[in-house]
């Protein structure tokens, strides 16, 4: 069987992509592995400084396995406590790891975003959709909650109001209102869903490394944080950003109205 995600690599823009397409790249034990694992190998490698996350064939992620799901207690027997154990050492690693990634992460959804795989996208610091993805908060319709951080991520995005519109409806919405309540910023053609994830991709990638890394952990760190903790952080960030070459190779090219060469130092 194929990997149940793939990694691969071009210059500074890793692509993760969700290659589960006989289950809608459903969020199963060995796909959270490997996407963790992908993600992981991401971070770590500090010549990378974008993510583009997608899924193979028609759709980004359908979410839980509702198969897998309904088994807990109509099969397995598990017990609240079980339940709760399998959340918090599976699908809940998904959004912790994430929150913790200096990198940028785009999602390109390709396809229906539903449920976990609607959380997924949110987890992403970008959005774009092509025409063809729908989004859904639909835990409802099935009689569960978000188990893996969505009333977190979503209201955050594009506001409580909506959020629970999302959620309490079960009700998927298309791409043009996702575009017009902010959960993506650019709707495109299908075909050209991933020449318009690595064009913004390479405008990420254009900046500083290190800074843009630090750039990304200080916005996160800001959702968190008070005004003054949030000024004292930035300060302290530059004051080690300014001491860096490429600091200065940067004011050096714009002076000198040329493109600048960055070496992360």
């Amino acid at each position: 069987m194929s990997d149940p995600v793939l990694y691969s690599r071009d210059d500074a823009v890793a692509t993760v992509t969700l290659n589960r397409d006989d289950t809608r790249n459903s969020l199963s034990d060995e796909v959270i592995a490997a996407l963790l694992d992908a993600m992981a190998m991401a971070e770590a490698d500090k010549s990378v400084s974008c993510v583009i996350l997608t899924g193979a064939g028609k759709a980004f992620s359908s979410g839980g396995n509702l198969r897998d799901i309904g088994a807990m207690t109509a099969e397995k027997a598990m017990s609240p406590l079980d339940i709760e154990a399998w959340y918090k050492t599976g699908i809940q690693r998904i959004p912790l790891l994430m929150e913790q990634l200096t990198v940028p992460v785009i999602a390109a959804v390709n396809g229906p975003a539903i449920g976990a795989g609607n959380d997924l996208a949110t987890m992403c610091d970008m959005r774009i959709a092509s025409t063809k993805a729908r989004f859904a908060e639909s835990f409802l319709k099935v009689g569960i909650i978000p188990g893996d951080g969505g009333a977190w991520f979503l209201p955050r995005i594009v506001g409580y109001a909506r959020a629970a519109e999302m959620l309490y409806t079960s009700e998927a919405i298309n791409a043009e209102k996702a575009l017009d309540w902010g959960l993506v910023s650019q709707v495109v053609e299908p075909d050209d869903l991933m020449d318009a994830a690595r064009a913004l991709a390479a405008k990420v990638v254009s900046n500083p490394p290190f800074a843009l890394r630090k750039g990304k952990e200080i916005m996160l760190a800001a959702q968190r944080m008070g005004l003054e903790d949030s000024l004292a952080k930035a300060a302290t960030t530059q004051g080690v950003l300014q001491q860096m070459e490429d600091h200065q190779e940067a004011v050096n090219a714009i002076l000198e109205k040329r493109k600048p060469s960055f070496t992360g130092r």
